[in-house]
């Protein structure tokens, strides 16, 4: 098959792709004795394009690693055919190993697997959280970090989290069931979408509080005692409260519990008494953090819920600095977020 740039009908590739061109190029310098660094700024490319160009599209027949064109160009038009197999699907091994780890497949002691509660596939966006398997599944990317301690000698046993994460969302990729996805954390059946519209926030959010208005060194990390905060709910109006110190992951748990909680029963839609109001929330978040140093409690970065919307008072008891992240926008608190995971896991 001749190479793309031969062909009398093929397009131009996009400027992402070398072209036969730079290959050219990239084969006289490298017989010139030319360093990655070097070709990378007379062609204008990132070294790290040159350094993965070299190792993948290298003619290997010879027995080395020489560099020629026209081979480097069958190499890349022959992995740019489609369509192409999926990992996962090519590989029954591994395919295997992701299931059982991802199905929280466990061995009791006499070597018999046991597996989890059976979750059908009901095509919805996500099923109940009691419903959802067992906390003995692992997420996607700890799978990939686990396998090449598992298999360290086979090179064959390697795939990236994204490439599982496709293989359960991504429909024709036909390598593992989608009723899986009840395994992962949150239990999405679909991926949610990165577009936000744009929204008004709370009326107690002032732009001066927003987190655009944030010094730099709390995103550096540089300095301890700036502090992420969250409300995780719970059934029956439970709530816990999750303070994370953003350089150490120290992490704090908070039961926000109303004055009245424990002395009147619960009524169907009326008070909050397990404590996710803003009154309940101030005074947990006040009485724990006055019980640090001075010197480590420093801001506090929190979503625009309505717990918060005694924020002043809070900033008055504690000498905390309150930011607020913009609307649905939970990756502006990540430590937090990721902490929140792990909880409910």
């Amino acid at each position: 098959m001749p190479p793309s740039h031969f062909l009398r009908f093929s397009k131009p590739l996009s400027g992402r792709y070398l072209s036969f061109t730079e290959r050219e190029e990239i084969a006289i310098l490298r017989v010139q004795e030319h360093g990655i660094c070097a070709i990378a700024r007379k062609l204008g490319r990132a070294p790290s394009t040159i350094s993965r160009e070299l190792r993948r599209n290298a003619a290997t027949r010879c027995g080395g690693l020489d560099y020629r064109a026209t081979t480097a160009q069958w190499h890349a038009d022959r992995s740019l055919r489609r369509p192409k197999a999926a990992k996962l699907a090519r590989n029954e091994a591994l395919c295997r190993y992701v299931q059982d780890w991802l199905s929280g497949a466990v061995t009791a002691p006499d070597g018999v697997k046991i597996m989890g509660p059976k979750v059908t596939w009901k095509a919805r966006r996500s099923g109940r959280r009691q419903h959802r398997q067992w906390a003995m599944a692992w997420s996607p990317e700890q799978i990939a970090r686990r396998l090449p301690f598992d298999f360290s000698a086979d090179d064959s046993m390697r795939i990236s989290h994204e490439a599982i994460y496709q293989a359960l969302y991504v429909q024709g990729r036909g390598a593992l069931r989608r009723e899986l996805t009840a395994c992962l954390r949150t239990g999405r059946a679909l991926r949610m979408p990165r577009a936000r519209v744009d929204g008004k926030g709370k009326s107690f959010v002032a732009p001066e509080i927003m987190i655009s208005e944030r010094p730099a060194e709390i995103a550096d990390r540089a300095v301890p005692g700036h502090w992420q905060g969250d409300l995780i709910l719970g059934l029956g109006s439970s709530a816990i409260g999750t303070l994370v110190e953003r350089m150490t992951r120290f992490t704090i748990l908070q039961l926000p519990r109303m004055a009245a909680y424990g002395d009147l029963a619960r009524i169907k839609n009326g008070p909050a008494l397990a404590g996710h109001g803003a009154a309940a929330v101030r005074d947990a978040i006040t009485r724990t953090i006055t019980t640090l140093p001075e010197q480590i409690r420093q801001s506090l970065t929190r979503d625009q819920g309505a717990e918060m919307a005694q924020h002043a008072d809070l900033r008055i008891d504690t000498g905390l600095q309150v930011y607020f992240c913009d609307p649905r926008s939970p990756w502006q608190r990540g430590t937090n977020e990721n902490t929140n995971g792990l909880l409910r896991h």
